[in-house]
């Protein structure tokens, strides 16, 4: 399987097949998506008016049906990150802000210190997730690179730029707090925490420029309380087969059936298990640990989230093929077995190559599509306590 997908890489001469791939299946994809009307493209119009309801200071969590179905769940600093979008036409809007996500993704798997061919790899494991997420015109993409473009700016000394993307990732989905896990891979901590506090304080005043100081500061307490509501709908999902909390939670209770567990039973474990391999001091500046715990961060915060759906694994599935790449350049037979498993039900099974009942009646009731990502976790998480990772050990990943 290893060289079979090696010789696809360099089918057409290294970056060129693979790059296209990766840029025009989505931009047709799109397209597709656009011609059908603004039922097909609901998520862009929420994230769109996200801007306007803030030029209005009109709030960012009611429910407008007149303009589209659900409502906003992303943080008032969203507003200035969608404002170049929806000042445009639809169509336009829409097209630029796929191919943005498309875009900054590929750009910051290409920031990895990895090889070209490891690169190639990536993008292609994640290639079909990655579309998923497109489909949807969801942000997961560009906080997959920014979560990535954190790891990458701390290694490059680049603390500014990388506490940037900390903050402007956890204000607007949260997730992107992930990256502070990094601060132990610099020896500056107190220069990236003060540049942590810069930056927070400029994200969290620059949404008043379009609106007004009253109306954000009510708009982050609306948003508490809208994160709140969601997670509990997310929880109760499984009374209506809903397609959320499509995570380690939302898997064990569905097949046990013990829907009335605490999340903490997983959450805390989680975060100890996450916490306990920064505890090898003497591995913080081995490229091969780092890049391990790189992977488990990105699946993990996906995996251990109730609001997780099918278009957030891009994140996780990007996570696994970083860990993937890292057992180049003979894998070891099981590490073909689940790639398998992640391709098959983690990647392919909300897609219509899928036998529609057996998703319907097997993977979204029971939130199978956790379980492969969940089992890579754990195996990233033993290692990462247990492995050498010596730090001249021969690979086929570095650059």
């Amino acid at each position: 399987m290893w060289k079979s997908l090696n010789k696809i890489v360099h089918f057409k001469n290294k970056p060129n097949f693979v790059t296209i791939l990766w840029f025009l299946i989505p931009f047709i994809a799109v397209l597709l998506l656009i011609s059908k009307g603004n039922s097909h493209i609901n998520n862009y119009l929420i994230f769109k008016n996200v801007f306007w309801h803030s030029v209005q200071q009109q709030n960012l969590y009611n429910h407008y049906p007149s303009e589209y179905f659900d409502k906003n769940h992303y943080g008032p600093f969203f507003s200035l990150i969608i404002a170049p979008f929806a000042l445009l036409p639809n169509f336009i809007g829409v097209l630029l802000w796929a191919t943005l996500n498309v875009g900054i993704l590929f750009y910051a798997v290409h920031k990895l210190p990895v090889s070209h061919w490891a690169k190639n790899i990536i993008l292609l494991i994640s290639l079909i997730e990655m579309l998923t997420s497109v489909q949807n015109l969801q942000f997961n993409p560009m906080l997959c690179s920014w979560i990535i473009l954190t790891y990458v700016c701390i290694k490059e000394d680049k603390l500014g730029l990388a506490a940037m993307f900390i903050v402007a990732g956890t204000l607007v989905k949260l997730y992107g707090i992930v990256g502070i896990a990094f601060i132990f891979f610099t020896t500056e901590r107190k220069k990236l925490i003060s540049y942590l506090i810069v930056w927070a304080i400029i994200f969290f005043c620059l949404p008043m420029l379009i609106s007004s100081p009253e109306f954000v500061l009510n708009s982050y307490l609306d948003w508490y309380h809208v994160l709140i509501e969601k997670n509990i709908e997310n929880v109760s999902s499984y009374q209506n087969m809903g397609m959320t909390d499509i995570s380690a939670m939302g898997f064990v209770k569905r097949v046990s059936g013990w829907y009335d567990l605490s999340n903490l039973y997983f959450i805390v474990p989680a975060g100890i298990l996450t916490l306990l391999p920064l505890a090898r001091f003497s591995k913080w500046t081995v490229e091969k640990f780092q890049l391990s715990y790189l992977a488990q961060v990105l699946i993990g915060v996906v995996i251990f989230s109730t609001s997780a759906e099918s278009p957030t694994y891009v994140i996780a599935v990007v996570g696994f093929a970083i860990w993937y790449i890292l057992s180049a350049p003979k894998p070891s037979q099981w590490m073909y077995y689940v790639l398998a498993f992640v391709l098959v039900l983690t990647v392919f099974s909300p897609t219509d190559l899928f036998p529609r009942y057996i998703r319907k009646e097997f993977v979204i009731r029971y939130s199978l599509k956790a379980l492969p990502c969940l089992i890579a976790w754990l195996i990233i998480t033993f290692q990462l306590i247990c492995s050498n990772f010596e730090k001249k050990e021969p690979n086929a990943y570095s650059a």
